[in-house]
């Protein structure tokens, strides 16, 4: 350290103990990356010197008393479970403020939330896509695998078949599943709610205790607001209506948010509005800030974010931005423990930031509503746009081009268009058979659902690796799958078969206890080296020994 700025005003002293301060630029990057000690910056005969024990005095004067070095910087302990909201971590009994986010269709598998609950992490099981009967055996295999862990399941909007989220949502409450994540939800819905409010009471010092708890995923400001408002009284009205709440349940529901905790989603995989995290955080916080005050909340609303975490800069720089807990998804379909095949972990392990692309959603398909997904090694991308784009100018698939339409039976469905329909019946016969009925009525939602089924499945073929539909896997994934891939480039991770879940939340999170460091000295003036806050990932359990498991 001998080349840097010695021309630092001094901040207080320190008082030599069991270490002898040391120079040099090799000294101080150890020092910062010794994240349980805290750094001391002196400057010792005319040199800036590093040292991590003895007493410091911040802001006093030299005295008789106080006899050492000038204090030129601090920077205290920081353990990767001191990162984020501590009242975030109580609420849900973490010892990280990291969620392993919902991904559907079971890629957030429950070895994954296991894991991460094990680890004093929140994994959200990925229950989006699944039947009932798959979502139900999901429960029994976290309760009994679990137990006292945390961990939640995801709710994702039904926009075409609101009978399913209820359905959904009464297996929940049958199974006192009591934590969900709420995702891609436009307007709140009557199962929502009734989810929240179900089982609402106050207790002997009455307190309102609101069993249900929900995380809600939030990229809009009018949504947000919804997620940050007491239920509607419109849905608590049907509610009662219905007789699934009952009046005390009702009245208590004023008193409360729709959501414990939002998490702003920003540029991410699957169901995204593209938004940049650095302008998304700081807006839902002040969101956040304004509804407590105006409803005079009594327990605060914490503000996470997801969309980018793929680096311990990204990291944290969420937590510098005020952030209650990161929350990751696309990094994680490549970790072994994720609910997808060998060939998509491979090609997720060479993507880079610029191989994603938005294309049309499945569940959302005649909104126009898009998603972001993986396009290198798959024509996924542009089939699924051009079905969205017949969709928009046809009103049967009788009155489509003969072109296209061999395109569509041949190359896309592989069979005739009546007889995808006999399968696509099936299907819908079992979840919301009322669509079927539609379909028959109306060529157009019927086309629709034949699309859809298209779509859908195409995210099957990936999960499942099926070779003969390579072409045409649906791999959500945001620019953060290859920023992720960058910084471990070189490093044991590199290799997809390396990557488990914790190995990375914990590489991620001891890495932004660094950055953060390196950050706090570089805000009192001290020059550091350009690779002070770099940090190549180790093994997990090199983690825990120094951290303490």
């Amino acid at each position: 350290m001998e080349s840097l700025n010695t021309q630092n005003k001094h901040i207080g002293w320190w008082e030599k103990s069991i270490s002898e301060p040391v120079t040099g630029k090799n000294a101080v990057l150890q020092a910062i990356s010794n994240i349980k000690d805290p750094v001391y910056i002196i400057s010792k005969n005319g040199n800036l010197s590093v040292v991590q024990d003895g007493i410091a005095s911040i802001g006093s004067k030299e005295t008789k008393e106080i006899k050492g070095f000038p204090l030129l910087a601090y920077a205290p302990p920081l353990l990767p479970e001191d990162l984020g909201d501590p009242v975030f971590k109580k609420r849900y009994n973490l010892r990280f403020a990291y969620i392993v986010g919902a991904m559907a269709n079971g890629i957030t598998s429950t070895e994954m939330v296991e894991a991460a609950g094990r680890a004093g992490m929140l994994g959200f099981f990925g229950s989006g896509g699944l039947t009932i009967p798959e979502i139900e055996k999901a429960i029994h295999d976290l309760k009994r695998r679990l137990d006292t862990f945390p961990f939640g399941l995801n709710l994702i909007h039904s926009h075409n078949s609101p009978e399913f989220e209820l359905e959904t949502v009464r297996l929940y409450l049958k199974h006192q599943v009591s934590l969900i994540s709420a995702s891609a939800y436009l307007e709140l819905t009557l199962p929502l709610v009734y989810f929240r409010i179900k089982g609402i009471y106050r207790n002997t010092q009455g307190e309102i205790v609101c069993p249900n708890k929900i995380i809600a995923k939030v990229s809009r400001i009018e949504v947000a607001s919804k997620f940050l408002s007491p239920p509607p009284e419109k849905l608590i009205s049907q509610l009662i209506e219905k007789k699934m709440i009952s009046p005390e349940e009702a009245s208590l529901a004023e008193h409360i948010s729709m959501a414990d905790d939002i998490t702003a989603e920003a540029d991410s995989g699957g169901h995204t509005d593209n938004r940049p995290a650095i302008s998304l955080l700081p807006t839902m916080i002040a969101l956040r800030n304004n509804f407590t005050n105006k409803y005079n909340y009594s327990k605060p609303i914490g503000v996470g974010l997801g969309g980018g975490i793929a680096t311990p800069e990204s990291a944290a720089a969420a937590f510098a931005l005020g952030a209650s807990y990161v929350l990751t998804g696309s990094i994680n379909q490549s970790c072994t423990e994720a609910g997808t095949s060998e060939t998509v972990r491979q090609m997720l392990a060479q993507a880079k930031q610029a191989d994603v692309v938005m294309a049309p959603s499945g569940d959302m398909f005649e909104l126009g509503v898009k998603v972001q997904v993986l396009k290198r090694g798959t024509m996924f991308p542009m089939r699924a746009s051009k079905l969205y784009d017949i969709f928009t100018k046809h009103d049967n698939f009788e009155n489509i081009p003969d072109d296209q339409k061999e395109f569509v039976e041949k190359k896309l469905l592989r069979c005739s268009f009546e007889k995808e329909w006999e399968q696509t019946k099936k299907f819908f016969a079992g979840i919301d058979p009322k669509q079927i009925d539609i379909g028959e009525k109306h060529p157009k939602h019927k086309m629709a659902l034949i699309f859809r089924s298209y779509l859908g499945r195409a995210s099957t073929w990936a999960n499942t690796g099926d070779p003969s539909r390579t072409i045409d896997y649906q791999i959500w994934c945001g620019p953060s799958m290859g920023a992720f891939n960058e910084w471990v480039k070189g490093s044991f991770l590199e290799d997809y078969k390396n990557r488990k879940i914790v190995t990375v939340a914990l590489n991620l999170l001891y890495g932004a206890s660094i950055t953060t460091r390196a950050g706090w000295l570089r805000t009192q003036a001290i020059e550091l080296p350009a690779n002070a806050a770099s940090f190549t990932p180790i093994k997990d359990q090199k983690i825990w020994e120094f951290i303490g498991k």
